[in-house]
């Protein structure tokens, strides 16, 4: 009987060790999922050197990941990638780097990119750069913390303290911060053009760390990444990135994505975009009210703001509009606003940060943007001609010289009020400080009725469907 117990115990032991050691590894993967996200728990190997076997897993980590990294790239540079595991793809707005070495590292210390190539001298700079999606920004530069990408020989690789079998995306928040317009347009559309088509599968470093950007957009690159964002800020250790790395995004042009660009590695449009948002922030599917439409008025507590909204609030809702009034204090909460935003049918604002949340409204919404005086290109630019592309439809009320409080500072043949383009052309800091930051609105009521009414039979048309 005692022999029999034992062979029993003896029997049961593989089986109890088997389920410890499931338990530990769910565990260990539960934790991982909420501190530092490395998808496999035995991925933190200390002093990590390089050998046969490493080389060998890392090589197969690579090549499932290098169809992606070449869909960031066009032409010869996807043969550059291919022949020397690197290449960058500069164009108009941004510039991108991929890197597709086996035995890649990145020290988040120094913001150092160090890979293995056999074809140039060892201890080489390949690129410097600052991975902010908008190049064109060199005050936002200036603040960018810059990425070194070099080669090393294999005996001066460090030893890497963790190990990543995903790819790593780099790039930096040191914009517009607070500022929803650009936050969207030079971050969080160029990550998503960028990061997308890797369906999650990717590590986010985020240069600059800012925790309220973090915050406000968490659902957002929590869905478009399995693994937590990075600060390299304090995280400063050697990791091994086998499955390659980018550094810097992708920008197609203003609040859009080109379909026809020819780096659109996922094919995406600006309709995938709002379904993404749709399903980050679980909008549900809200159709526009051609009954009592429920309209959205942006208000601004600053500078363009509406002088006599009790006036035009009133209008709206004698044309039959249900009228909700949104102020900052509504409109930062991205979770909660975006999902009143998604019930609307026509939003209401003067040129501004605030209209930058048309991407939450439902198909065959309106947009009425308010343009001050001065401010024509930037409206159209920004707001205008993306709306399009998100399925929405467009009006534009450019007020009069009589409408601006500038009319009060200046006479009408005034260039401030008779020729605002030649301001900027002269002094752009000085045109900004009169028509963006020094100028508010009284609208013209009879006029702007019209624009309304224009907005009421636009709903339900049905010239935007796919």
């Amino acid at each position: 009987m005692e022999k029999k117990h034992k062979r029993l115990l003896s029997g049961a032991t593989p089986l109890v060790l088997l389920l410890l050691i499931t338990l530990l590894y769910t565990q260990l993967h539960l934790f991982a999922s909420i501190s530092l996200p490395f998808n496999k728990w035995m991925q933190h190997l200390a002093n990590w050197k390089v050998s046969d076997n490493t080389l060998t897993e890392a090589i197969k980590c690579q090549e499932s990941f290098k169809p992606s990294l070449r869909k960031l790239l066009k032409g010869d540079d996807q043969g550059k990638l291919e022949a020397n595991g690197f290449a960058c793809d500069v164009d108009f707005y941004s510039k991108v780097c991929v890197a597709s070495e086996p035995l890649l590292r990145i020290d988040t210390t120094r913001m150092d990119v160090q890979m293995l190539l056999n074809q140039t001298r060892p201890q080489d700079v390949m690129a410097i750069i600052k991975p902010y999606a908008w190049q064109h920004s060199k005050k936002t530069l200036a603040h960018t913390t810059r990425v070194q990408i070099m080669q090393q020989n294999r005996t001066s690789l460090p030893a890497c303290q963790y190990n990543h079998t995903v790819p790593a995306v780099i790039f930096s928040s040191s914009g517009f911060r607070g500022n929803l317009f650009h936050e969207f347009n030079e971050v969080i559309i160029p990550l998503y053009i960028t990061s997308r088509h890797f369906q999650s599968n990717v590590q986010f470093i985020l240069l600059d760390y800012n925790p309220s950007f973090v915050r406000r957009f968490g659902k957002i690159l929590s869905h478009l990444s399995g693994y937590q964002v990075m600060n390299p800020a304090i995280n400063g250790s050697v990791h091994c990135f086998p499955a390659g790395a980018v550094v810097g995004l992708r920008f197609h042009n203003f609040l859009s994505i080109n379909t026809s660009s020819s780096i659109n590695p996922g094919g995406y449009s600006m309709l995938d975009f709002k379904q993404f948002l749709r399903e980050t922030y679980n909008l549900k599917e809200f159709h526009v009210d051609t009954q009592k439409p429920k309209l959205l008025l942006i208000s601004r507590v600053k500078s363009r703001r509406f002088l006599n909204q009790e006036e035009m609030v009133n209008t709206m809702e004698e044309l039959g509009f249900e009228v909700v009034i949104a102020g900052p204090n509504q409109t930062s909460n991205l979770t909660t606003f975006s999902k009143l935003v998604s019930s609307c049918s026509v939003m209401v604002g003067a040129h501004g940060a605030g209209l930058t949340n048309e991407l939450f409204l439902p198909f065959g919404a309106v947009v009425v943007q308010v343009v001050p005086l001065g401010l024509d290109w930037a409206s159209a630019a920004y707001f205008g001609k993306p709306t399009p592309v998100m399925g929405l439809h467009y009006l534009e009320y450019k007020i009069q010289p009589e409408e601006s409080s500038l009319l009060d500072k200046y006479s009408r043949d005034d260039p401030v009020i008779a020729d605002p383009v030649s301001l900027f052309a002269k002094n752009f800091q000085a045109g900004r400080a009169l028509y963006v930051i020094g100028q508010n609105i009284k609208i013209n009521i009879s006029r702007f009725r019209e624009t309304l009414v224009k907005a009421r039979q636009l709903l339900g048309h049905d010239s935007l469907a796919p």
